[in-house]
């Protein structure tokens, strides 16, 4: 590509919320506060899965990898919205803005596949529970995970080339929070019906096919669960196995399904914006809740964990008086233990009261 035909814009202004001066310091601690509850959350859950016993499981370690990946999904757009909201618009470089294109869309696809991977589990668990151990061991579960991160950056990367291609000559004013793919477009002064081809032809079905096979699976599994015994009681147990996981499919495509697939036109930059909040930033503050508060083992884990430390310490010891909201730093202490020692019961404290 001759030096001509590249950019001429070298950076781009993002207005963020510049309409809601008075609400200027409100949003930004509101946005301040989901962004660290978010973070703090899907840390917990996970610490949790790292640490706990319990929670060694294929639907606990896909649940860890989908709580990385709203980390870095949040990380991705909320510090520089925070700036933007702050200063009322900040500038951004042409590649800065390119990269944050880039890492969003490659987590946003990233979510979508590790949601379709959670649903084969839940399916091969439930419709075949005989088999499930031998079919879903570590090897697998770890090949599907680096499939679904490594299908969706190099998707993302394809579409990324392109937008580089692309001349911007001005005017260089984003009426957004981040760095996405219609309002960059509508900037460009070059024809770009073939990256919006593009991204339509990888980024579309890197997207909806993931929600067609979590469609297939989940109805497979509502056939199996009807043909239950329910004296057993077990399609209770499998109906809470699976309503935390159809609870985030359902908020996250929801809101990308409300912004993608109906035309631009027929709603503002406002309503844009909002829709974008919520898969951005709403959508992974609630994993964790949706996630803790409809699974009790995720919900017992710090209790647990907490038990356990207090048998192994004294409690006149200064880890035994540990708070409660310290649970996870005495968890942490009693695994290691456990894992020095994997034969040896975590001692009473009568034992080491008599040791003394």
């Amino acid at each position: 590509m001759t030096q001509e035909n590249w950019t001429s814009v070298t950076d781009f202004v993002l207005l963020g919320f510049s309409d809601r001066h008075s609400l200027q310091v409100l949003l930004f601690l509101v946005f301040l506060l989901i962004y660290l509850a978010t973070v703090g959350g899907n840390l917990l859950i996970i610490t949790s899965v790292s640490i706990s016993p319990s929670l060694r499981s294929p639907m606990y370690f896909f649940l860890g990898h989908l709580s990385s990946c709203d980390v870095l999904l949040t990380t991705t757009i909320v510090p520089l919205m925070l700036r933007v909201i702050i200063a009322d618009g900040e500038t951004i470089s042409f590649f800065g803005c390119l990269t944050q294109f880039y890492l969003f869309g490659a987590l946003a696809t990233t979510e979508c596949l590790l949601l379709s991977v959670m649903s084969y589990d839940r399916y091969m668990a439930i419709c075949e529970p005989l088999h499930y151990s031998s079919l879903m061991g570590t090897h697998r579960c770890s090949h599907l995970v680096f499939w679904s991160w490594f299908a969706a950056f190099t998707v993302m990367l394809s579409t990324t080339l392109q937008m580089c291609r692309l001349q911007f000559c001005g005017p260089n004013v984003i009426d957004h929070f981040f760095c996405d793919l219609s309002p960059l477009l509508q900037l460009s002064c070059s024809d770009t019906s073939f990256v919006e081809m593009q991204n339509l032809l990888t980024g579309g079905p890197a997207t909806f096919l993931p929600l067609m096979f979590i469609c297939a699976t989940y109805a497979y599994i509502f056939i199996t669960i009807l043909h239950i015994p329910t004296e057993t009681g077990r399609e209770k147990k499998a109906f809470s196995t699976c309503s935390s996981h159809l609870t985030v499919v359902c908020t996250y495509y929801g809101t990308l399904i409300a912004i993608y697939v109906f035309p631009a036109g027929e709603h503002s930059y406002n309503t844009n914006k909002i829709v974008s909040l919520l898969y951005t930033v709403v959508t992974p503050l609630f994993n964790p809740f949706i996630y803790s508060l409809r699974n009790h083992e995720i919900r017992r884990v710090p209790l647990v964990c907490g038990g356990r430390a207090e048998r192994v310490l004294p409690s006149g010891s200064a880890f035994g008086r540990v708070p409660a909201d310290r649970w996870p730093l005495r968890c942490g202490l009693t695994s290691w233990m456990s894992a020095r020692h994997p034969d040896q019961q975590p001692p009473e404290l009568g034992v080491i009261a008599g040791a003394r």
